[in-house]
């Protein structure tokens, strides 16, 4: 039998026979914390405990307090569910629809023929149902079999959404995982039995519940609900749009893709997003008398440059002449800027900017009077001021975007019945399938992957070795201020991940298995084959989309 060498980490290189299950290496069934070991990287490869070796490796093994853990632990919990609602309720639809808070929000419809909603009974059936797998330790085992057997069984089990992605795949064999003779598509590594599934709630949230999950921060005990009103409306608003367009899963838009539709499918999403804006700068019309300063905040990469370029348009058809003032000009320069707790500066933090001279200015503004505007000078990492001076006319907003927008400390001296604050994020309303989501996260990285790239010389290496830090600062900045927000937007669009493919794919080639992100690019490589390419030549100049990808109709 040929010999590989292996090295765990934290242990001297171990030859071992070719072919040995990663999971025999492990030193101990649980890390010192106490918490199960679930998955393992090997050469920086997310896989399975059951993973063959077979070539020289370096291997580390991870709970659900790790990144890609935890990512493992939430994916097999959906998994767990569809097989158990597959079991009790085999003719109702379901579906893991978008994130909320650390759990999943989930549709359900036991009778497609009535509006959606699920019996406070039928949930508790499948709470029970869960949990008795989980005390059982039911083995969850990774499969490969004939591209042919596995159209076979889910043609059998009635999955009609997994026969849609195999529609447009054609490998010879398909991975599996099965429990108990339910059988789901692999969309990567599943925990190795259930009994490790230790630690979820459903919880009622018409029309549908919530799988409620621990905190990656802290993986042994579920955090207490908090309800995110805003977001859950954006989700319900962007999936009437999935009904309108008629996609709510990618095998729907590779069929839309394959017979010629697309372009059509494209002019409705975007007319869909027009249509939002347009409503939005109506109701800023409509107090016209009253509001003098419009702050938009989202994530990165969530469009809100676009976005406000696009609503200053719909502001002008309404007679406002619209103005802008960018936060970078308030930055308090290198000497004064916070620092972060690896000892570099924080340019994300709020105090980053001057907020007593920002804040004096937009009063003085808001009141009509006259301010010498400040530039930031990013060569010498200090404020200069140049002689430009600014007012605002009766007919005039002030038009403010960043990540702080709606952060009540930025704009604190200027009265809120004088202010208009947007939220704006990219929040897809596509599933893979039933039971496998596609992450609002995810989607923005690959935006901003491209964008990077393309406008700001970083390889892809840099673009993901800095968004963990990204992350990090939207939930200290961004997300705990979603509910300030007076409107919202949905900058998500469809088509859009059939568009970036192309363009993210050879971009995701360049990380190297050396690197330890990896496993993040290769992820995204496996999840972007479930996608049919098409091209950008359909994406009007003034979509948001054209922010990453180039040739925007507008001046950045």
């Amino acid at each position: 039998m040929n010999e590989i060498t292996v090295t765990v980490e934290n242990q001297p290189p171990r030859l071992c026979p070719e072919g040995l299950e990663v999971g025999k290496l492990l030193p101990a069934p649980a890390a010192p914390d106490g918490l199960p070991y679930i998955v393992a990287l090997v050469n920086n490869d997310v896989v399975s405990l059951s993973y063959p070796l077979t070539v020289n490796c370096t291997v580390r093994f991870q709970t659900r307090a790790d990144a890609h853990g935890w990512r493992v632990y939430r994916r097999s919990l959906c998994f767990l569910l569809a097989r158990v609602v597959h079991e009790l309720f085999p003719e109702a639809a379901f579906s893991v629809e978008h994130s909320f808070g650390p759990g999943l929000y989930c549709a359900f419809n036991r009778d497609p023929r009535r509006p959606e909603g699920i019996r406070p009974e039928d949930l508790g059936l499948l709470a029970a149902r869960m949990e008795e797998l989980v005390r059982r330790d039911v083995p969850i085992r990774r499969r490969k079999i004939a591209f042919t057997d596995a159209v076979k069984q889910f043609e059998t089990s009635g999955q009609y959404h997994k026969l849609h992605l195999l529609a447009y795949r054609n490998p010879p064999r398909v991975v599996l995982h099965e429990c108990e003779g339910f059988y789901d598509l692999a969309h990567g590594p599943l925990v190795p039995r259930t009994g490790v599934l230790d630690k979820f709630q459903l919880l009622p949230y018409p029309p549908g519940f919530i799988l409620h999950l621990p905190e990656r921060a802290n993986p042994r005990e579920l955090p207490p609900f908090e309800d995110q009103p805003h977001l859950f409306q954006i989700f319900q608003e962007h999936k009437e749009w999935g009904r309108i367009l008629g996609v709510n899963t990618v095998g729907r838009l590779n069929e839309i893709i394959a017979t010629g539709e697309i372009a059509a499918f494209i002019m409705t999403a975007e007319a869909l997003h027009e249509k939002k804006i347009s409503h939005i700068a109506d109701r800023i019309a409509a107090g016209r008398d009253r509001i003098r300063v419009i702050l938009i905040a989202g994530p990165s990469s969530s469009g809100k440059t676009t976005f406000a370029k696009r609503l200053t348009t719909h502001l002008r058809v309404n007679g406002l002449r619209p103005i802008t003032l960018s936060t970078d000009d308030y930055f308090v320069g290198l000497e004064r800027n916070p620092v972060g707790p690896d000892g570099q500066p924080d340019f994300e933090h709020l105090e980053a900017v001057d907020l007593e001279l920002f804040n004096r200015d937009l009063l003085a503004l808001s009141e009509g009077a006259e301010i010498e505007l400040p530039r930031y000078d990013f060569a010498q990492k200090r404020r200069v001021y140049k002689g430009e001076r600014l007012r605002m006319e009766p007919d005039q907003m002030l038009i403010i975007e960043g990540i702080h927008g709606l952060n009540p400390r930025l704009t604190h001296k200027v009265p809120a019945e004088r202010k208009f604050k947007i939220y704006i994020s990219a929040l897809t309303q596509l599933g893979i399938d039933s039971n496998n989501r596609i992450s609002t996260t995810d989607n923005r990285l690959m935006r901003r992957l491209v964008r990077d790239h393309t406008f700001r010389g970083h390889s892809p290496l840099q673009t993901l070795r800095l968004w963990p830090a990204v992350r990090q600062g939207e939930k200290t900045w961004i997300f705990p201020f979603q509910r300030e927000a007076d409107a919202t937007f949905n900058s998500a669009l469809d088509y859009e991940l059939a568009v970036l493919k192309p363009l993210v794919e050879p971009l995701l080639m360049q990380i190297k298995p050396s690197d330890p992100e990896y496993a993040e690019a290769r992820r995204l490589s496996e999840f972007l084959l479930n996608f049919i390419a098409t091209s950008e030549r359909y994406v009007p100049g003034t979509s948001i989309l054209r922010e990453y990808i180039g040739h925007s109709s507008f001046r950045y």
